[in-house]
Protein backbone atom coordinates (compact mmCIF):
# COMPACT_ATOMS: atom_id res chain seq x y z
CA UNK A 1 0.00 0.00 0.00
CA UNK A 2 2.07 2.96 -1.47
CA UNK A 3 -0.02 6.29 -0.99
CA UNK A 4 1.55 9.19 -1.57
CA UNK A 5 -1.37 10.85 -1.74
CA UNK A 6 -4.64 10.20 -1.11
CA UNK A 7 -6.82 8.40 -3.46
CA UNK A 8 -8.73 10.62 -6.37
CA UNK A 9 -11.78 9.16 -7.31
CA UNK A 10 -12.42 6.01 -9.06
CA UNK A 11 -13.90 6.18 -12.37
CA UNK A 12 -17.49 5.73 -12.81
CA UNK A 13 -17.66 7.31 -8.80
CA UNK A 14 -19.17 10.75 -10.18
CA UNK A 15 -20.36 12.58 -13.49
CA UNK A 16 -16.93 13.62 -14.55
CA UNK A 17 -15.08 12.01 -17.59
CA UNK A 18 -11.75 11.18 -18.76
CA UNK A 19 -10.09 12.69 -21.60
CA UNK A 20 -7.36 10.86 -23.52
CA UNK A 21 -5.47 14.15 -22.10
CA UNK A 22 -6.02 13.12 -18.59
CA UNK A 23 -8.79 16.40 -17.84
CA UNK A 24 -11.52 15.48 -16.56
CA UNK A 25 -14.65 17.00 -18.18
CA UNK A 26 -18.91 16.40 -17.71
CA UNK A 27 -20.10 14.12 -20.18
CA UNK A 28 -21.81 15.92 -23.09
CA UNK A 29 -24.97 14.55 -22.03
CA UNK A 30 -24.97 16.01 -18.86
CA UNK A 31 -23.93 19.41 -20.49
CA UNK A 32 -26.70 19.20 -23.23
CA UNK A 33 -29.46 18.13 -20.36
CA UNK A 34 -28.28 21.21 -17.87
CA UNK A 35 -28.07 23.72 -20.98
CA UNK A 36 -31.62 22.90 -21.80
CA UNK A 37 -32.95 22.63 -18.35
CA UNK A 38 -31.09 26.66 -17.92
CA UNK A 39 -32.71 27.80 -21.17
CA UNK A 40 -36.34 26.51 -20.10
CA UNK A 41 -36.22 27.79 -16.87
CA UNK A 42 -35.36 30.81 -18.17
CA UNK A 43 -38.41 31.08 -20.64
CA UNK A 44 -40.38 30.10 -18.43
CA UNK A 45 -39.75 32.97 -15.92
CA UNK A 46 -39.71 35.38 -18.65
CA UNK A 47 -43.38 34.04 -19.72
CA UNK A 48 -44.39 34.63 -16.14
CA UNK A 49 -43.01 37.98 -15.47
CA UNK A 50 -43.41 39.50 -18.77
CA UNK A 51 -40.05 39.98 -19.34
CA UNK A 52 -39.04 37.23 -21.74
CA UNK A 53 -36.45 38.89 -23.30
CA UNK A 54 -34.49 40.73 -21.15
CA UNK A 55 -34.12 37.87 -18.96
CA UNK A 56 -33.01 36.01 -22.12
CA UNK A 57 -29.90 38.01 -22.13
CA UNK A 58 -28.92 36.59 -18.73
CA UNK A 59 -28.13 33.01 -21.12
CA UNK A 60 -25.27 35.39 -22.26
CA UNK A 61 -23.15 33.72 -19.12
CA UNK A 62 -24.17 30.57 -19.59
CA UNK A 63 -21.33 29.69 -21.56
CA UNK A 64 -18.71 31.34 -19.30
CA UNK A 65 -19.61 28.38 -16.62
CA UNK A 66 -18.98 25.97 -19.62
CA UNK A 67 -15.88 27.28 -20.18
CA UNK A 68 -15.20 26.88 -16.60
CA UNK A 69 -15.79 22.91 -16.88
CA UNK A 70 -15.88 21.69 -20.38
CA UNK A 71 -14.44 20.87 -23.27
CA UNK A 72 -14.10 23.23 -26.28
CA UNK A 73 -16.30 21.77 -27.81
CA UNK A 74 -18.71 21.10 -25.36
CA UNK A 75 -18.29 24.97 -24.87
CA UNK A 76 -18.80 25.97 -28.75
CA UNK A 77 -22.06 23.60 -28.49
CA UNK A 78 -22.96 26.04 -25.54
CA UNK A 79 -22.21 29.27 -27.11
CA UNK A 80 -24.21 27.71 -30.69
CA UNK A 81 -27.01 27.19 -28.48
CA UNK A 82 -27.36 30.60 -26.40
CA UNK A 83 -26.46 32.73 -29.29
CA UNK A 84 -29.20 30.89 -31.16
CA UNK A 85 -32.14 31.32 -28.42
CA UNK A 86 -30.93 35.04 -27.44
CA UNK A 87 -30.22 36.40 -30.84
CA UNK A 88 -33.48 34.95 -32.29
CA UNK A 89 -36.28 36.37 -30.21
CA UNK A 90 -34.28 39.37 -29.64
CA UNK A 91 -34.13 40.20 -33.20
CA UNK A 92 -38.10 39.68 -33.52
CA UNK A 93 -38.79 41.41 -30.38
CA UNK A 94 -40.07 45.29 -30.53
CA UNK A 95 -37.41 47.11 -28.51
CA UNK A 96 -35.13 49.43 -29.94
CA UNK A 97 -32.75 48.52 -32.59
CA UNK A 98 -29.73 49.55 -30.61
CA UNK A 99 -30.63 47.43 -28.09
CA UNK A 100 -30.96 44.47 -29.81
CA UNK A 101 -27.60 44.83 -31.77
CA UNK A 102 -25.89 45.28 -28.33
CA UNK A 103 -27.28 41.84 -27.05
CA UNK A 104 -26.96 40.10 -29.86
CA UNK A 105 -23.56 41.26 -29.92
CA UNK A 106 -22.74 40.29 -25.95
CA UNK A 107 -24.22 36.77 -27.11
CA UNK A 108 -22.00 35.68 -29.36
CA UNK A 109 -18.84 37.41 -28.12
CA UNK A 110 -18.77 35.89 -24.96
CA UNK A 111 -19.34 32.92 -27.06
CA UNK A 112 -16.39 33.70 -28.90
CA UNK A 113 -14.69 34.27 -25.45
CA UNK A 114 -16.34 31.39 -24.07
CA UNK A 115 -15.08 28.85 -26.05
CA UNK A 116 -11.60 30.45 -26.18
CA UNK A 117 -11.16 30.59 -22.67
CA UNK A 118 -11.87 26.69 -22.22
CA UNK A 119 -9.61 25.72 -24.73
CA UNK A 120 -6.94 27.42 -22.67
CA UNK A 121 -7.72 26.10 -19.67
CA UNK A 122 -7.66 22.78 -21.15
CA UNK A 123 -4.02 22.98 -22.36
CA UNK A 124 -3.49 24.68 -18.70
CA UNK A 125 -4.93 21.35 -17.01
CA UNK A 126 -3.23 18.53 -20.06
CA UNK A 127 -0.14 20.06 -18.78
CA UNK A 128 -0.37 20.11 -15.55
CA UNK A 129 -1.47 16.36 -15.81
CA UNK A 130 1.34 15.36 -17.76
CA UNK A 131 3.83 17.18 -15.11
CA UNK A 132 2.00 15.47 -12.35
CA UNK A 133 2.25 11.83 -14.59
CA UNK A 134 5.93 12.91 -14.62
CA UNK A 135 6.49 13.61 -10.96
CA UNK A 136 4.03 10.19 -9.91
CA UNK A 137 7.17 8.29 -12.59
CA UNK A 138 9.84 10.48 -10.66
CA UNK A 139 8.43 9.59 -7.09
CA UNK A 140 7.95 5.66 -8.41
CA UNK A 141 12.19 5.87 -9.09
CA UNK A 142 13.13 7.61 -5.45
CA UNK A 143 10.24 5.98 -3.39
CA UNK A 144 9.68 2.46 -3.69
CA UNK A 145 5.85 1.23 -3.59
CA UNK A 146 4.96 0.08 -0.32
CA UNK A 147 4.95 -2.60 1.45
CA UNK A 148 8.50 -3.86 0.68
CA UNK A 149 9.35 -7.27 1.65
CA UNK A 150 12.65 -9.00 1.94
CA UNK A 151 13.83 -12.58 3.68
CA UNK A 152 14.45 -10.30 6.78
CA UNK A 153 11.76 -7.70 7.26
CA UNK A 154 8.25 -6.10 5.78
CA UNK A 155 7.61 -2.02 5.43
CA UNK A 156 4.70 -1.37 5.12
CA UNK A 157 4.14 2.41 5.58
CA UNK A 158 2.48 5.82 4.46
CA UNK A 159 4.00 8.97 2.41
CA UNK A 160 2.55 12.09 1.91
CA UNK A 161 4.26 15.32 1.06
CA UNK A 162 2.84 18.34 2.29
CA UNK A 163 2.03 19.38 -1.05
CA UNK A 164 0.04 17.10 -2.64
CA UNK A 165 0.44 18.27 -6.33
CA UNK A 166 4.46 17.92 -5.77
CA UNK A 167 4.05 14.43 -5.14
CA UNK A 168 7.35 14.00 -3.83
CA UNK A 169 9.28 15.40 -0.74
CA UNK A 170 12.09 16.00 1.39
CA UNK A 171 11.43 13.22 3.45
CA UNK A 172 12.91 10.13 1.85
CA UNK A 173 13.06 5.86 2.63
CA UNK A 174 14.26 2.91 1.14
CA UNK A 175 14.68 -0.51 2.11
CA UNK A 176 17.74 -2.88 0.67
CA UNK A 177 18.35 -6.53 0.63
CA UNK A 178 22.24 -7.57 0.80
CA UNK A 179 24.06 -10.20 1.69
CA UNK A 180 24.36 -8.83 5.15
CA UNK A 181 20.84 -8.88 5.71
CA UNK A 182 18.36 -6.27 5.01
CA UNK A 183 19.38 -2.19 5.38
CA UNK A 184 16.52 -0.01 5.96
CA UNK A 185 16.68 4.10 5.54
CA UNK A 186 14.21 6.94 7.01
CA UNK A 187 15.44 10.53 6.33
CA UNK A 188 14.26 13.85 6.12
CA UNK A 189 16.37 16.91 3.83
CA UNK A 190 16.42 20.16 6.05
CA UNK A 191 14.39 22.41 3.76
CA UNK A 192 11.71 22.21 0.66
CA UNK A 193 11.11 22.43 -2.68
CA UNK A 194 13.27 21.37 -5.64
CA UNK A 195 16.90 21.86 -4.26
CA UNK A 196 15.55 19.38 -1.01
CA UNK A 197 14.31 16.85 -3.60
CA UNK A 198 17.75 17.07 -5.34
CA UNK A 199 19.35 16.18 -1.93
CA UNK A 200 16.64 13.71 -1.58
CA UNK A 201 17.44 11.43 -5.05
CA UNK A 202 21.52 11.81 -3.85
CA UNK A 203 20.62 10.10 -0.78
CA UNK A 204 18.70 7.83 -1.68
CA UNK A 205 20.58 6.69 -4.74
CA UNK A 206 23.69 6.45 -2.32
CA UNK A 207 21.84 4.15 -0.44
CA UNK A 208 21.07 1.86 -3.05
CA UNK A 209 24.41 1.76 -3.85
CA UNK A 210 26.44 1.92 -0.47
CA UNK A 211 24.08 -0.84 1.01
CA UNK A 212 25.11 -3.65 -1.35
CA UNK A 213 29.31 -2.03 -1.11
CA UNK A 214 29.67 -1.64 2.38
CA UNK A 215 29.66 -5.06 4.91
CA UNK A 216 28.63 -2.49 7.81
CA UNK A 217 26.34 0.00 8.65
CA UNK A 218 28.61 2.18 10.30
CA UNK A 219 30.32 2.36 6.74
CA UNK A 220 26.97 2.74 4.79
CA UNK A 221 26.41 5.90 7.04
CA UNK A 222 29.85 7.47 6.08
CA UNK A 223 28.78 6.71 2.55
CA UNK A 224 25.50 8.56 2.89
CA UNK A 225 27.76 11.34 4.29
CA UNK A 226 29.88 11.66 1.43
CA UNK A 227 27.23 12.06 -0.52
CA UNK A 228 25.74 14.65 1.60
CA UNK A 229 28.64 17.02 1.28
CA UNK A 230 29.07 16.10 -2.20
CA UNK A 231 25.94 17.47 -2.93
CA UNK A 232 26.39 20.31 -0.92
CA UNK A 233 29.65 21.16 -2.50
CA UNK A 234 27.34 21.48 -5.98
CA UNK A 235 25.44 23.85 -4.35
CA UNK A 236 27.67 26.03 -2.91
CA UNK A 237 29.12 26.48 -6.53
CA UNK A 238 25.90 27.22 -8.11
CA UNK A 239 25.24 30.01 -4.94
CA UNK A 240 22.75 27.70 -3.28
CA UNK A 241 22.40 26.87 0.74
CA UNK A 242 24.29 23.95 2.28
CA UNK A 243 21.32 21.63 3.31
CA UNK A 244 21.67 18.18 6.25
CA UNK A 245 19.96 15.72 6.24
CA UNK A 246 18.42 13.80 9.44
CA UNK A 247 18.23 9.62 8.84
CA UNK A 248 17.97 6.63 10.45
CA UNK A 249 20.07 3.20 9.28
CA UNK A 250 18.90 0.15 10.28
CA UNK A 251 20.43 -3.22 9.73
CA UNK A 252 18.49 -6.30 9.93
CA UNK A 253 19.17 -10.18 9.79
CA UNK A 254 18.38 -13.35 11.04
CA UNK A 255 19.95 -12.94 14.59
CA UNK A 256 17.33 -11.75 17.36
CA UNK A 257 18.94 -7.78 17.84
CA UNK A 258 19.08 -4.91 15.19
CA UNK A 259 21.68 -2.56 14.12
CA UNK A 260 20.76 1.27 14.97
CA UNK A 261 22.34 4.26 13.62
CA UNK A 262 20.71 7.57 14.48
CA UNK A 263 21.60 10.79 12.63
CA UNK A 264 19.95 13.88 14.16
CA UNK A 265 16.41 12.03 13.31
CA UNK A 266 13.65 11.05 15.66
CA UNK A 267 14.06 7.84 16.71
CA UNK A 268 12.43 4.44 16.38
CA UNK A 269 9.83 2.91 18.57
CA UNK A 270 9.48 -0.70 19.49
CA UNK A 271 6.24 -2.23 19.88
CA UNK A 272 5.91 -5.40 21.71
CA UNK A 273 3.43 -6.94 23.82
CA UNK A 274 1.32 -3.85 24.58
CA UNK A 275 4.51 -1.93 25.44
CA UNK A 276 5.80 1.03 23.80
CA UNK A 277 9.77 1.86 23.65
CA UNK A 278 12.00 4.91 22.06
CA UNK A 279 15.16 2.88 20.58
CA UNK A 280 18.63 3.67 20.50
CA UNK A 281 17.78 7.09 22.95
CA UNK A 282 21.09 8.86 23.95
CA UNK A 283 23.01 7.14 21.04
CA UNK A 284 22.09 10.23 18.83
CA UNK A 285 24.90 11.51 15.99
CA UNK A 286 24.75 14.41 14.42
CA UNK A 287 22.79 14.81 10.93
CA UNK A 288 24.33 14.13 7.51
CA UNK A 289 26.66 16.84 6.20
CA UNK A 290 27.69 17.82 9.32
CA UNK A 291 30.37 15.07 10.80
CA UNK A 292 33.09 17.64 10.46
CA UNK A 293 31.51 19.97 13.02
CA UNK A 294 32.11 17.45 15.76
CA UNK A 295 34.84 14.57 16.81
CA UNK A 296 32.55 12.41 17.22
CA UNK A 297 32.83 8.94 15.49
CA UNK A 298 29.61 7.80 14.43
CA UNK A 299 29.05 4.24 15.69
CA UNK A 300 26.10 1.34 15.81
CA UNK A 301 23.96 0.61 18.14
CA UNK A 302 22.02 -2.98 19.30
CA UNK A 303 18.88 -3.37 20.58
CA UNK A 304 16.33 -6.32 20.55
CA UNK A 305 14.10 -6.61 17.75
CA UNK A 306 12.16 -9.77 18.13
CA UNK A 307 9.78 -11.89 16.20
CA UNK A 308 6.13 -10.41 16.49
CA UNK A 309 7.42 -6.81 17.24
CA UNK A 310 6.48 -3.35 15.21
CA UNK A 311 9.39 -0.67 14.78
CA UNK A 312 7.96 2.27 14.03
CA UNK A 313 9.94 4.85 12.38
CA UNK A 314 8.76 8.78 10.97
CA UNK A 315 9.93 11.81 9.85
CA UNK A 316 9.07 14.90 12.08
CA UNK A 317 5.63 15.76 10.21
CA UNK A 318 4.48 13.34 12.36
CA UNK A 319 5.90 14.50 15.88
CA UNK A 320 6.27 18.00 15.51
CA UNK A 321 2.75 18.26 13.81
CA UNK A 322 0.60 20.79 15.50
CA UNK A 323 -2.72 21.26 16.86
CA UNK A 324 -5.00 24.26 16.06
CA UNK A 325 -3.47 25.58 19.56
CA UNK A 326 0.16 24.91 19.04
CA UNK A 327 0.34 21.13 21.04
CA UNK A 328 2.68 19.06 19.69
CA UNK A 329 1.36 15.24 18.56
CA UNK A 330 1.73 12.89 21.45
CA UNK A 331 2.98 10.39 19.30
CA UNK A 332 4.06 7.81 22.24
CA UNK A 333 0.26 7.47 24.00
CA UNK A 334 -1.13 7.16 20.64
CA UNK A 335 1.12 4.67 20.39
CA UNK A 336 0.60 3.38 23.53
CA UNK A 337 -2.94 3.41 22.29
CA UNK A 338 -2.18 1.65 18.93
CA UNK A 339 0.32 -1.07 20.60
CA UNK A 340 -1.59 -4.32 19.43
CA UNK A 341 -2.53 -3.19 15.80
CA UNK A 342 -1.24 -4.83 12.96
CA UNK A 343 1.92 -2.74 11.44
CA UNK A 344 0.01 -1.80 8.19
CA UNK A 345 -3.15 -0.62 9.73
CA UNK A 346 -1.17 0.91 12.49
CA UNK A 347 0.85 3.88 9.52
CA UNK A 348 -3.08 4.47 8.48
CA UNK A 349 -4.48 4.94 11.99
CA UNK A 350 -1.69 7.09 13.00
CA UNK A 351 -1.67 9.33 10.02
CA UNK A 352 -5.43 9.46 9.88
CA UNK A 353 -4.87 10.58 13.71
CA UNK A 354 -2.29 13.09 13.00
CA UNK A 355 -4.53 14.22 10.02
CA UNK A 356 -7.58 15.37 12.64
CA UNK A 357 -5.83 16.05 15.18
CA UNK A 358 -4.40 19.27 12.98
CA UNK A 359 -7.59 19.82 11.35
CA UNK A 360 -6.43 18.44 8.04
CA UNK A 361 -3.44 21.15 7.53
CA UNK A 362 -0.65 19.18 7.41
CA UNK A 363 2.45 21.35 8.32
CA UNK A 364 5.52 19.15 6.67
CA UNK A 365 6.17 16.47 4.75
CA UNK A 366 5.17 12.76 6.33
CA UNK A 367 6.94 9.52 6.19
CA UNK A 368 5.78 6.63 8.60
CA UNK A 369 7.07 3.12 8.33
CA UNK A 370 6.42 -0.03 10.21
CA UNK A 371 8.91 -2.87 9.73
CA UNK A 372 8.13 -6.42 10.94
CA UNK A 373 10.34 -9.36 11.11
CA UNK A 374 9.83 -10.82 7.36
CA UNK A 375 7.31 -13.99 7.78
CA UNK A 376 10.33 -15.70 5.55
CA UNK A 377 12.16 -15.98 8.65
CA UNK A 378 12.24 -15.52 12.48
CA UNK A 379 15.43 -14.68 14.24
CA UNK A 380 17.10 -17.47 15.36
Amino acid sequence: MFRSTRAAPASGEDDLADRDDGVRTPPTRTVVLVTVAATVVTIVLGVLTGTAVLLLGLLVFLPAFAAALCTPGQTAMVSTWVSVVVVVPVALSGERIADRVVLALFAVGFGVLAVYASRLRVSREGALVRLRSTAAAMQRQILRPLPLLTDDVLVDGVYEPVQQDKLVGGDIYDVAATPWGTRVLIGDVQGKGLAAVGMAIDVVGAFREAAHREPTVTALVDSLEAAVVRHNDYAEQRGEPQRFVTAVVLGVDAGTETQLVTCGHVPPYLLHDGTVTAVGSGTEHTPLGLADLVEEVRTVSWFPFPAGATLLLCTDGLTEARSAGGAFYPLESRLSDRADITAGRLTESLVDDVHAFTAGAPQDDLAVLAVRRSPRRVPE
